[in-house]
């Protein structure tokens, strides 16, 4: 009996122990709980508020407006238009809403589609569904009020001109960065600082109010380019039939405000249409008037002559010996079409004479034409700042490479853009001063710099103005009622370390009017095919009709009248 009441008192004394045990561990517990809740509303009160706060509260970014591009009268050439992306949070969306068969009616697909996307990306948080909708179609999708489903405001960029001046202007991307041309050059000014405002969101991230802007978004600059719109696209009106009816790989045509250096035009072809890139060609994007380079040939004659009145020992008048047609400069030989004789520096000019150059280049000091057109801007930056630009090649050259001296007398051995020989005229059309070229609008001239004494570019003009009369190579590019002056150039391509006999380029560069300049215009076309290749048949006549164009566009007075009817002549009728 006594011990089993011992054992009868132990096992009381465990079972009293272990609910003594069980009591501290509640009473622990609930202190714990107590101390927890506590601290909750007390010390860490604004913690938990600010941590519920970010869970709500979200800084909302603000697109800028990018910046305009016009013309110099205010046309615009790039505009931003106000547009939606459409966006989805998978994590939080009901894959069988209903709602979603109507949203992918709007977005234009099949709304299996739309709901194997989704269920493909279920896990992530943030899924584009299309990018640059309209806000009508915005608005519609805002309305089915799908969870997970956002709308965020942004701008597209459009281009009025299209395929006309998108080599000029460029384009951007999706996000809005500039991608090609001025876009790209000037996309630190023209994209601008977005804003920022804060906002409170629900549990699926919809806006339920806007509680203050933080900061306002600061829309990008203005441009303004120098290029007139009507010219432009009276120019690519021109060039653009023209490579077509010769068949030619490429194109391209500048144009150049004399008196200020401002391009009033500046063109190209193959083009493409910024607009709508689906289909582009990557060899289209290429600004050719800037990037490519090629051999100017006899359009540089003008500056050997320049260079010859600029030593003091010729004349306007001066004779030149070009018998027998041709001339041998150390075992090369260098040709013209005939025996033309003696020729003045003027005829030198008209008839567009190799030999007549090569005598006047070997005749002056070895780095006298050279000089001159170095000082003319060739194988420099324009300055233009445009993505790509080239400056292209002029060698230096001694007194021992007297071939490569008479080459470059009419116009081979160097190359150059289209934009540089346009450039090289300007002090032909502005008595000897050169300025520099912008694709900006001025507001006032600049100063430039004089690379040629007073008197000898003037004379250099009239030289140009008889290429174009009937005994020169320029006559298709008369222009009625004005008095023009201009240079042809017809190249044979480099082709595997020579030149090809059956590829051309084609080149015409010439000056309106020629009583008081106002316009250096330069057009190339590459590789015409079909019995007409010279620079006289091909790009001369493309100079005439943007001349004739742009002359009247600008209102610049004609300065050549039709001589009155002899009088006797009259009478005797």
């Amino acid at each position: 009996m006594s011990s089993s009441k011992t054992s009868e008192n132990q096992a009381l004394a465990a079972r009293g122990w272990r609910i003594w045990l069980v009591l501290v561990l509640l009473v622990a517990i609930v202190a714990g709980i107590s101390s927890k809740l506590f601290s909750l509303y007390s010390a860490e009160q604004a913690f938990l508020r600010s941590q519920g706060d970010k869970r709500a509260l979200r800084t909302m970014l603000i697109p800028a407006h990018r910046g305009l591009i016009t013309d110099r009268n205010g046309e615009p050439l790039a505009v931003s238009a106000p547009v939606a992306t459409i966006w989805a949070d998978p994590l939080m969306m009901d894959l069988q809403d209903a709602g979603l068969t109507r949203l992918a009616q709007l977005l234009g697909e099949p709304p299996q589609a739309l709901r194997h996307e989704l269920t493909a990306n279920h896990e992530r948080r943030f899924l584009y569904l299309k990018r640059q909708v309209t806000p009508e179609l915005a608005e519609a999708v805002e309305a089915l009020d799908i969870d997970g489903i956002h709308v965020d405001r942004e701008y597209k960029r459009y281009y009025p001109s299209g395929e006309v001046s998108t080599h000029l202007v460029g384009f951007t991307n999706v996000d809005g960065e500039g991608q090609e041309g001025l876009e790209l050059a000037y996309n630190q000014i023209l994209r601008g600082e977005p804003g920022r405002k804060l906002v409170l969101q629900d549990r699926v991230g919809r806006t339920i109010k806007h509680i203050r802007s933080l900061q306002d978004a600061d829309p990008g600059e203005s441009l303004q380019l120098s290029i007139d719109q009507r010219v432009q696209y009276m120019a690519y009106r021109e060039l653009k039939a023209a490579v077509e009816v010769h068949q030619a790989d490429s194109g391209s045509a500048v144009v150049l405000d004399a008196q200020t250096g401002e391009v009033l035009a500046l063109v190209n072809q193959p083009s493409y249409n910024p607009n709508d890139r689906s289909e582009l060609n990557t060899g289209a994007l290429r600004n050719r008037a800037l990037t490519d380079l090629f051999e100017p040939g006899s359009a540089i004659k003008p500056f050997t002559v320049a260079a010859a009145l600029m030593s003091g020992d010729y004349t306007r008048d001066t004779l030149v010996d070009t018998s027998p047609g041709y001339i041998r400069v150390l075992g090369a030989s260098i040709k013209d079409h005939r025996d033309y004789g003696e020729l003045s520096l003027t005829s030198i000019i008209t008839k567009s004479s190799n030999v007549g150059v090569t005598k006047l280049a070997l005749a002056m000091e070895p780095d006298a034409v050279r000089n001159l057109l170095h000082n003319v801007g060739l194988g420099r930056d324009t300055g233009t700042g445009f993505p790509g630009e080239r400056t292209g090649v002029l060698p230096y050259l001694n007194e021992r490479q007297l071939v490569e001296r008479a080459t470059m007398s009419y116009g081979y051995g160097l190359s150059t853009t289209l934009l540089q020989l346009a450039q090289a005229y300007i002090p032909l059309a502005a008595d000897g001063v050169m300025r520099p070229v912008t694709l900006l609008k001025r507001e006032q001239p600049t100063d430039g710099t004089r690379v040629m004494p007073p008197g000898v570019a003037p004379q250099v003009l009239e030289m140009l103005e008889t290429v174009i009369g009937p005994r020169g190579t320029g006559r298709r590019a008369a222009v009625e009622g004005y008095r023009v002056g201009g240079k042809t150039g017809t190249v044979h391509k480099a082709s595997g370390g020579g030149y090809a006999e059956d590829k051309y380029v084609s080149v015409f560069t010439g000056v309106a009017p020629i009583s008081n300049p106002r316009l250096v215009i330069a057009v190339m076309v590459d590789n015409p095919k079909g019995q007409e290749y010279y620079g006289g048949l091909v790009a001369a006549p493309i100079f005439s009709r943007i001349a004739a164009g742009a002359l009247r566009l600008l209102n610049v007075p004609p300065d050549r009248w039709p001589e009155p009817p002899d009088s006797s002549q009259v009478a005797m009728q």
